[in-house]
C-alpha cells in the first residue's frame, strides 16, 4: 500500500512538473484507479465510476460549461471591478514580449537569446563617432550650469545643424530616422559629459510633438513641422503635468471648450474668423524645454456643452499643437532643477482659442489623447531615462575605478580596502544590470516591439540603480566630490538624482501601482482574456481560458515545489557549465512568481490594486527576473567573453537573491496567513537558498575597474572621454596608466625609507635621494615624478574667491609640494 501510495505522489509531481494536459491527467488518473479496482488494492467500484463522472465533468465541454465553468463565470462577473476608460487605455497600450515569458512560469530561453542583438548601422556609428564625439568636446558642464546657465548659443546651433534633435523624425521628413537603439547610445555618450545637454537632445526625441505627430498627425501637420522640428526651425515641448495632476494624468485639470471664435495664425499672419475650435485653459508645471519652445504639444480635458463636434459632451483627454506665439500663451519662466541647467519651466494660458485643425490628428482624434500617450510612453520611456542612467552607471564605473586606483591611504590604494573594494562591486554589478536591461529593451522596440511593462521596470529600477550607483561613487570620492567646481565631474549628476527619480511618472508609484498593475493583466496567459470574456459575456471564451487557467495554477504549484526541492537541477538550460544553474533557478522563481500572483488574485481579488506594498513586491520579483535574463542575454551577445564572468555573475545573483526576497515579503504580508503558510512550504520548501554575491566576486569586479582592460572598456563604453590631461575626466586614464607604471618604483622607495636608507622628511626628497643614491635610475625617477604630479591633478579640488565668484585654475602654481 505505501509503494501504492508513493508511485501516485511521484506521478502527480511528474504530471505536474512536466505540465500535462487534462487529457494525460484524465487517463493517468483513471488508470490509477481502475488498477486499485481490480489490481485487489480494494478500492470499491464507486471509486471508478464516480471518477469516471468527474473526469466528463471536466473533458466534455458543454457539460464542464453547465455545472462548473458557468456559474464560476456568473459570480467572476459580479466580483470583477470595473475598470475606468483611462485604465483599459493604459491596459491595451503597447504589447507583451519578454515579460510574458517572465509570467508563464516556463520562460523559452531559446526565444530570449533568439532576439536580434541590437546593432548600430554604420551610418550611427559614424554619427556616434563624429557628430556626437564632437558635441561632448564642445560641453563645459561647469560653466553651463553655474554660470550661463543654458547651453552656449554655437552647442544649441551644432545641436540644431546636425540633426541630433530629428533623430526619430523620418527621412523623408527631413530626420536621420535612427533606431532606438542608436538614439539610446547617442544620448548615453552625451550625458556622460553633461546632463543640460542630454536633456535637451533627449526630450524632443522622447514622448512629446514629434512622436506624436508620426503616429498619429495629419499629412498636413505632419508636413509643416515634422521638417522644422527635424532641423530645430521649431524646438517642442509637450504639456501634460499640471500642479495638481501629477502621476495620475487623468486627473488633468487643464481643460478646452468647444465653441467657435476666431483666431490669428501666428505662422501666417492671416486672420480667421468665426470658425469651429477650442476655448482652452490651463496651468503647467515642470515642462522640459518650455521657456524656449516654439511650438507647444498640450494634453488637456475636452468639452462639447452645446453638442457641436456630435451627442457627446464630456469627449475626453485631447492632444493639440499650440505655436508659442499665439496669443495669450504663456511661456518664459524657468524652474531651476538640481545640478542642471536645462530649460524647464511652467506654461499658462486662459480662454486661449484654438482651431480644431490643431488637434494632432485632426477632429477626429478628439478623445483619444490618452491612448496616443500610453501608446507612445512605452517607447520614449524605455530610452530617454534609462539611456540617462545607463550613462551615470558607465560615467561612475570609469572615474571611479581610476580614482580607487590612483588615490592612496596609508601607502595602498583605496581600492583594495575591502569596504571601497564593496561598494566598487555594486557600481559595477549594477551598471552592468542598467546597461543589459536596457539593450535586451532597444532590441524589442526596433524589432516593432512596445512593451509598456518593461518600460515601466526600465524607468524605475535603472533610476533606482542611478541613484546607489552615485552615491557609491560620491562615497569613494569623498571630499574630492563634496567640493563643487569643474574638478568636480560627480557633483552635478548627483544632484540631478531627484530629476530621474520624479519625472515620467513617480517612482514609488511606478513601483507601487504600474509595472505590476499592468503586468498582472497584460502579461499573464489568462487574466485578460478572462476578463475580456466577462466584459463581453462570452461563456465559451471564458471556460477556456479559466480551465486552462486552473492548470496553470496547479501546475505551478507543482513545479515549484518539485523545483525547490531538487534545487531546480532537474531543469533544462540552454548552456552548460556554471552559467546552466542560472537559467534553472530563473525557471523555479518565474514559476514561483506566477503562482504566488494567482494566489494573491484570487485571496484579495478587486482590492489586490489597492494593496501596493503587495503589488510593488510582486513587481519587484518580476522586475529583477527581467533583469537577470537581460543580464545572460547581453552576455550571449557579447561572445560570452571570459573577462565579464564577474559582472555577469554578479548581476545575476543580484536579481535572484532581490526576487526572492520580494518573494518572502510578500508571503510575509500575505492577508490570507493559511495561504501564505501554504505557499511558503511549496516555494521555499527547503528555506531560502539565493545569496547576495560573495566576497571574492565583488573583488574581482573591484580589481576590473582600477585595471585598464577589454571589460572595463566594454563596462564604460560610450563614456566620453577627452585626450587632455588638462580635463578633470580626460586625465584619469593618463594617471591610471602612470599609477600603474610607477606602483614598482614606489614600492621599492617605501621598503627603502622602512629599512632607514632614505632619511628626506618629504616625498619629493626622498625621491631624489633615492635617484641621487643609486637606489632608483633616472627613469624610474622620471615615472614616479609624472604619476605623483598626474595623482595630484585627480585628487585636487576647486577653490574661490571669499565670494565663491572667481575659480582660479592654477592651484598647483601656488602650493608646495
Amino acid at each position: 500500500m505505501a509503494l501504492t501510495i508513493l508511485i501516485v505522489i511521484v506521478a502527480i509531481l511528474a504530471l505536474g512538473y512536466l505540465r500535462a494536459p487534462l487529457i494525460a491527467w484524465t487517463i493517468a488518473a483513471l488508470a490509477g484507479i481502475a488498477y486499485g479496482v481490480y489490481g485487489g488494492c480494494g478500492l470499491h467500484l464507486g471509486w471508478l465510476i464516480g471518477a469516471g463522472v468527474i473526469a466528463a465533468i471536466f473533458n466534455i465541454v458543454p457539460l464542464r460549461r453547465a455545472l462548473l465553468t458557468g456559474p464560476i463565470f456568473g459570480i467572476f462577473k459580479k466580483i470583477t471591478p470595473a475598470m475606468s476608460q483611462t485604465e483599459q487605455e493604459a491596459i491595451n497600450a503597447g504589447t507583451v514580449w519578454w515579460d510574458a515569458e517572465l509570467f508563464s512560469g516556463k520562460p523559452d530561453f531559446k526565444k530570449l537569446h533568439g532576439y536580434n542583438a541590437p546593432k548600430l548601422s554604420a551610418e550611427e556609428q559614424a554619427f556616434l563617432d563624429g557628430p556626437t564625439e564632437q558635441l561632448c568636446s564642445m560641453i563645459d558642464d561647469w560653466k553651463i550650469t553655474h554660470e550661463l546657465k543654458d547651453l552656449p548659443p554655437e552647442v544649441w546651433q551644432f545641436i540644431k545643424d546636425n540633426g541630433f534633435l530629428g533623430m526619430i523624425i523620418k527621412k523623408k521628413y527631413g530626420g536621420v530616422e535612427f533606431s532606438n537603439y542608436a538614439h539610446a547610445r547617442i544620448v548615453t555618450k552625451i550625458a556622460t559629459r553633461g546632463g543640460t545637454a542630454a536633456v535637451s537632445v533627449m526630450v524632443p526625441n522622447s514622448l512629446g510633438p514629434g512622436e506624436l505627430l508620426q503616429h498619429y498627425g495629419t499629412e498636413a501637420q505632419k508636413d509643416y513641422y515634422l521638417p522644422r522640428l527635424a532641423k530645430g526651425l521649431d524646438i517642442p515641448c509637450f504639456a501634460l503635468t499640471s500642479p495638481y495632476a501629477g502621476s495620475d494624468a487623468g486627473a488633468i485639470p487643464d481643460f478646452g471648450v468647444v465653441t467657435r471664435g476666431s483666431y490669428t495664425d501666428p505662422r501666417t499672419g492671416q486672420r480667421h474668423e468665426n470658425v469651429v475650435g477650442i476655448r482652452l485653459s490651463w496651468e503647467k508645471r515642470w515642462i522640459t524645454l518650455a521657456p524656449i519652445a516654439t511650438v507647444l504639444g498640450m494634453a488637456f480635458k475636452l468639452y462639447d456643452p452645446e453638442h457641436i463636434l456630435g451627442d457627446k459632451e464630456d469627449i475626453g483627454i485631447t492632444c493639440a499643437l499650440i505655436p508659442t506665439e499665439h496669443e495669450g500663451v504663456q511661456i518664459g519662466r524657468r524652474h531651476a532643477p538640481p545640478g542642471s541647467a536645462f530649460m524647464n519651466g511652467p506654461t499658462m494660458g486662459k480662454d486661449v482659442f484654438i482651431p480644431l485643425e490643431w488637434i494632432i490628428g485632426g477632429k477626429d482624434y478628439a478623445g483619444q489623447g490618452w491612448r496616443m500617450l500610453v501608446e507612445c510612453l512605452s517607447v520614449g520611456r524605455a530610452i530617454s531615462l534609462p539611456a540617462m542612467s545607463v550613462a551615470s552607471g558607465k560615467f561612475a564605473s570609469f572615474v571611479t575605478g581610476a580614482y580607487a586606483r590612483v588615490r592612496e591611504q596609508f601607502g595602498l590604494s583605496i581600492g583594495k580596502f575591502e569596504g571601497v573594494d564593496e561598494a566598487l562591486a555594486r557600481i559595477g554589478g549594477y551598471t552592468y544590470q542598467m546597461d543589459s536591461a536596457q539593450r535586451l529593451a532597444l532590441s524589442g522596440l526596433d524589432s516593432g516591439e512596445k512593451p509598456s511593462v518593461i518600460s515601466a521596470i526600465l524607468k524605475y529600477h535603472n533610476t533606482e540603480r542611478m541613484r546607489k550607483v552615485l552615491n557609491d561613487a560620491m562615497d569613494i570620492h569623498g571630499g574630492k566630490a563634496v567640493v563643487l567646481g569643474p574638478r568636480n565631474y560627480l557633483g552635478n549628476a548627483y544632484q540631478t538624482i531627484p530629476v530621474g527619480i520624479t519625472v515620467e511618472g513617480a517612482n514609488i508609484l511606478t513601483r507601487s501601482m504600474i509595472i505590476y498593475g499592468q503586468g498582472a493583466i497584460r502579461c499573464h496567459p489568462f487574466v485578460l482574456r478572462e476578463m475580456k470574456a466577462a466584459m463581453a459575456n462570452n461563456g465559451a471564451e471564458f471556460d477556456k481560458a479559466f480551465s486552462g487557467h486552473i492548470g496553470f495554477v496547479f501546475d505551478n504549484a507543482i513545479r515549484s515545489f518539485v523545483m525547490g526541492v531538487t534545487g531546480s537541477k532537474l531543469n533544462s538550460a540552454p548552456v552548460g557549465g556554471d552559467l546552466a544553474q542560472y537559467y534553472k533557478d530563473i525557471e523555479r522563481l518565474s514559476a514561483a512568481f506566477a503562482l504566488a500572483s494567482d494566489m494573491a488574485m484570487f485571496s484579495m481579488g478587486g482590492s489586490l490594486k489597492f494593496r501596493e506594498k503587495i503589488s510593488a513586491r510582486l513587481g519587484d520579483v518580476l522586475s529583477n527576473l527581467y533583469i537577470a535574463t537581460s543580464s545572460l542575454k547581453r552576455f550571449a551577445d557579447d561572445g560570452s567573453p571570459k573577462d565579464d564572468l564577474p559582472l555577469l555573475k554578479w548581476a545575476v545573483l543580484q536579481a535572484l537573491h532581490d526576487a526572492q526576497e520580494a518573494l518572502t515579503g510578500f508571503l510575509a504580508n500575505l492577508p490570507n496567513r493559511p495561504l501564505a503558510f501554504v505557499l511558503k512550504w511549496i516555494i521555499f520548501p527547503l528555506g531560502r537558498h539565493f545569496t547576495t554575491p560573495r566576497d571574492r566576486l565583488g573583488t574581482k569586479i573591484a580589481r576590473l575597474l582600477m585595471q585598464p582592460g577589454a571589460a572595463r572598456d566594454r563596462l564604460t563604453r560610450d563614456v566620453y572621454v577627452p585626450k587632455n590631461e588638462a580635463d578633470a575626466v580626460g586625465v584619469l586614464n593618463y594617471a591610471l596608466s602612470a599609477h600603474i607604471e610607477a606602483e614598482s618604483t614606489e614600492g621599492k622607495l617605501r621598503r627603502a625609507q622602512r629599512d632607514g636608507k632614505l632619511k628626506a622628511l618629504n616625498a619629493q626628497g626622498r625621491l631624489d635621494e633615492a635617484l641621487a643614491s643609486g637606489q632608483i635610475t633616472q627613469a624610474e625617477h622620471e615615472i614616479v615624478t609624472r604619476a605623483r604630479r598626474l595623482k595630484r591633478e585627480v585628487i585636487m579640488v576647486d577653490d574661490f574667491d571669499k565670494m565663491l565668484d572667481q575659480h582660479d585654475t592654477e592651484i598647483s602654481a601656488r602650493i608646495p609640494v
